[in-house]
């Protein structure tokens, strides 16, 4: 399935984030399994009735993140993207684990009927605050078509948001993108230096320019910011929908809302 098959147009799609409460066994849970479903579908309702044309559910309070993510996160999160798939039968759903868990993703993807994941590491070394990450593209292509889940897409993060580049200095951020796109990445995402921080509309252009398939925008797109990514296939939005704008907080249904009638009008 391409990007347009699945969300039906090629710009300015907008994906909302749903960041679920921490999970059980991680330092910050503290909440049953009932409250924290209730609380994703409960999102991804208000998502949906202001018009959103996707979400991402990401287990983005499970702080601070482990490259061992363990069987309770993945079954955990596979009951999360179930109920929520329920709440919206139709929208487009993909979803993150944290960590780099790529692999752990596209099965939970894959179970619970959702249409791509958001894979950190997919070319090239970085240090992340969570240690080493190696690239990983090889590796999880093969698992998704071993799995028979060659219809999730993987939209990859390059040059990504909480890390350091340093040992990939010499190597652009359009080099990367080729990269990427030669190892057959889905889709590309571009960010700020961290969770909320504004991209590099540069960027945006210079990689666009690099490469055929899709480039999202990861990070830090605002009401008042939204007109410099509209060329981009996609905005993913988490913090800026969110009461004060924080990652944290509850979701603001007029904050999305007043969004939503903004990019519609702007791309008519």
């Amino acid at each position: 399935m391409t990007f347009f098959k699945l969300f039906g147009r090629l710009k300015s799609v907008v994906i909302g984030m749903i960041h679920v409460k921490a999970l059980p066994g991680t330092p910050l849970g503290c909440l049953k399994m009932s409250q924290i479903i209730k609380e994703a579908c409960s999102e991804a309702s208000i998502y949906q009735d202001s018009g959103i044309d996707g979400l991402i559910i990401e287990n983005m309070h499970d702080i601070p993140y482990s490259f061992s993510v363990g069987p309770e996160v993945c079954t955990c999160m596979t009951a999360v993207c179930a109920a929520v798939r329920d709440v919206c039968p139709l929208l487009p759903l993909g979803v993150q684990i944290l960590s780099s868990a790529n692999q752990q993703a596209i099965a939970v993807a894959l179970a619970s009927g959702l249409d791509f994941i958001r894979a950190e590491g997919f070319v090239f070394s970085h240090v992340a605050d969570e240690g080493l990450l190696n690239a990983c593209a090889g590796d999880l292509l093969r698992y998704r078509k071993q799995i028979g889940a060659e219809h999730v897409q993987i939209f990859t993060d390059i040059k990504k948001k909480h890390s350091s580049h340093a040992l990939t200095s010499d190597v652009s951020i359009e080099e990367t993108a080729r990269a990427a796109e030669f190892f057959l990445s889905d889709g590309l995402i571009i960010t700020g230096a961290s969770t909320g921080v504004q991209a590099d509309p540069r960027e945006l252009r210079e990689v666009s320019q690099a490469v055929k398939i899709p480039v999202l925008i990861g990070s830090g797109v605002t009401y008042e910011n939204v007109e410099l990514y509209l060329d981009a296939h996609g905005m993913i939005i988490g913090s800026h929908f969110k009461e004060g704008g924080h990652w944290a907080n509850a979701v603001n249904p007029d904050q999305v809302k007043r969004f939503m009638e903004k990019v519609c009008d702007l791309r008519k």
